[in-house]
């Protein structure tokens, strides 16, 4: 068996000694999921991974409250998303090596820790500076949680418990994102858009005490060499230099300062690039996109998360802002996506395993696109019951189907197009690609639509430049499919595929595809 080294996501089966704060009774590789021990790390898993979960999904349908109650301009609701899945996209893949050196569980409970403070902060912010660092300060807690959460579930439990506490892992986290919208709306609506940051710190009240009494710790003895910090600083840089250009363009124009952030970015860009391929130990392995399945396979992620990142973002202001919908409202009215992808997810994998991949692959970013299209019928009339039965429903049920269709489907290509000693890492940039696939979307739609500044506080103005990027994110799908359907060959794919049956078959993958455990080869 072989566990990363240097840049696992999710971590290896692969324990070290349990530290002096091991859980009592229970020892790494050895937890049964039907024990209280089993039932303790499962919980502390969901709870860590879930405070993440739901601030990446409840944030859009807070933006319009947030603008108003700050007075900010659509510029800083772009970086209120942004910036934490800025710091989040960075790190993520250091997140889990740091897991693997200094321990699961230690990591781990940095990053909730981490996450709660940034938490607070986001709750109390005076203004939109501070709510926007503390989102990048999240985004880094985040990074820390969320390879952690999956990588505890696969160092403690005993191999033949494995697949199913993932499996229950992966369905509450499902849960969780199904309600999170939900959830968000009604905290919006009522005590106010703060409750959305604050709710985790009773989350974390719970998920630490219950890590250092519970989970046992766990550490790879194999992981060597140095941490790629210049490789995590230059990626989330270039990305950081590119967004803060698109963001600010509208407003600035092509000033000095917005050339130079693109220029700069794109020069960080290929630096990062050399640094990489240059690197004994890299963060960012080039030798894995020698694969050209798993090169065309992340290209169709990033086109069909840029365009989910863009749509949901839109969607919520549009609902709000236009449709004249509560918060509360327009969460409700995007439930139905979650909720068919936490339904029928594990039946689109195993549908994909038994005809292959290439036509889920192409058929479903091609239904996700009609139901975006379809959402170009949401106007200020679609409020009534009557309205959204007839207006925003069909757009929301087309573009649940896509993504039932897709969503499975990829991760399990991703997985099936490395060896099996790499599938942690696959999955790591699988994730990542598809979190800077949303920023840059969330970045550079309002400015390829003609947003102003002020668009999301006049109805007429949000309205029109509505339907100039919903195209858009339907071109990305589109995109996408094609992709897909050009490079990706059924016979190949769909024989690793049934031999790498992906054990997080239940999930909501809106945001990124979920991340999946590693593998023990042979």
């Amino acid at each position: 068996m072989r566990v990363l080294r240097g840049s696992s996501i999710a971590g290896g089966a692969q324990v070290g000694h349990a530290g002096p704060m091991a859980a009592a009774g229970s020892a790494p590789g050895e937890i049964r999921v039907a024990s209280p021990a089993g039932r303790w790390v499962v919980l502390t898993t969901v709870l860590g991974s879930g405070m993440a979960m739901l601030d990446s999904t409840v944030i859009n349908v807070a933006l319009p409250r947030i603008g108003e109650d700050l007075g900010t301009d659509l510029a800083a609701l772009q970086w209120t998303v942004n910036a934490y899945m800025l710091t989040l996209a960075g790190l993520i893949l250091l997140g889990g090596a740091l897991g693997d050196r200094y321990g699961r569980r230690r990591v781990f409970l940095v990053g909730v820790v981490w996450f709660a403070a940034a938490s607070l902060l986001c709750g109390i912010a005076p203004n939109a500076g501070v709510l926007i660092a503390a989102r990048a300060l999240q985004g880094v807690g985040g990074a820390l949680l969320t390879p952690g959460s999956l990588a505890l579930i696969q160092a403690g439990f005993h191999p033949d418990d494995r697949a199913r506490a993932v499996g229950l892992w992966s369905g509450f986290g499902g849960v969780g994102a199904a309600v999170g919208p939900f959830v968000g709306g009604w905290l919006v609506d009522g005590p106010g858009w703060r409750w959305v940051f604050l709710l985790n710190l009773p989350l974390a009240a719970i998920c630490v005490p219950v890590a250092l009494r519970h989970v046992p710790e766990s550490r790879d003895p194999a992981a060597h060499g140095r941490f790629d910090v210049p490789g995590a600083a230059l990626g989330a840089l270039a990305l950081a230099g590119v967004t803060y250009a698109l963001i600010e363009a509208p407003e600035q124009g092509a000033s000095p300062v917005v050339i130079g952030a693109a220029l700069g970015g794109s020069a960080l860009g290929a630096a990062f690039v050399l640094v990489e391929r240059r690197r004994a130990d890299p963060m960012l392995p080039p030798s894995i996109f020698r694969s050209r399945l798993f090169t065309s396979v992340n290209l169709v992620t990033f086109c069909v998360y840029a365009a989910l990142g863009g749509f949901f973002f839109l969607s919520a202001i549009q609902l709000q802002v236009v449709a004249g919908y509560s918060a509360l409202g327009a969460g409700t009215a995007l439930l139905p996506t979650t909720v068919l992808m936490l339904l029928f997810s594990a039946s689109s994998g195993e549908l994909g395993r038994r005809i292959g991949p290439r036509i889920p692959l192409t058929v479903g970013p091609l239904l996700a696109a009609a139901g975006m299209l379809l959402m170009l019928r949401v106007g200020p009339d679609s409020a009534s019951f009557g309205g959204y039965v007839t207006e925003v429903l069909p757009a929301v049920l087309v573009l649940g189907t896509g993504l039932v269709v897709v969503v499975a489907p990829l991760t399990a290509t991703v997985l099936a197009a490395v060896d099996t000693g790499r599938a942690g890492l696959a999955s790591g940039i699988n994730n990542a690609a598809a979190r800077a696939a949303g920023l840059i979307a969330v970045a550079a739609l309002p400015l390829l639509a003609g947003m102003g500044p002020e668009a999301y506080r006049d109805a007429g103005e949000f309205a029109t430049t509505f339907r100039r990027a919903m195209p858009m994110c339907a071109g990305l799908l589109v995109a996408g499919a094609l992709l897909a359907w050009w490079t990706v060959r059924t016979p190949a794919a769909t024989t690793a595929a049934r031999s790498e049956r992906p054990e997080c078959a239940v999930h909501c993958g809106v945001v990124a595809p979920p991340l999946e455990p590693e593998r023990e080869e042979g």
